[in-house]
């Protein structure tokens, strides 16, 4: 015997997950990753919202005949910090999609 899924059931479970993975978009945005380089000369921190929101510089690190230098590391320690809400956010939010691709839909 062929048993269709019921639909109310189907639904009350997407909307209970919608319902969870708000609240977990949430308290993501809400915390904030660090990323440094140059030994923690630069250091910049991000929120889960992936928004920069303060770069700290060592001022030994400033040198006018080495710029570059300094521009390398401010990248270097936002992407790290970046990289740590990315990482964060899929360990969150991919728990409770058990690694579905929702293409998307989840912000």
């Amino acid at each position: 015997m062929n048993r269709q899924p019921d639909m109310r059931q189907i639904m009350a479970q997407a909307q209970k997950m919608q319902q969870q993975l708000a609240a977990a978009q949430e308290d993501l945005a809400r915390r904030t990753f660090e990323g440094s380089a140059g030994g923690g000369m630069v250091t910049a921190t991000v929120t889960g919202a992936q928004e920069l929101v303060s770069i700290s510089i060592a001022p030994e690190v400033v040198d006018p005949d080495d710029v570059e230098m300094l521009e390398d590391l401010v990248v270097a320690a936002v992407r790290q910090a970046f990289e740590a809400a990315s990482s964060a956010a899929s360990d969150q939010l991919g728990g409770l999609t058990g690694g579905l691709d929702l293409g998307g839909l989840l912000g």
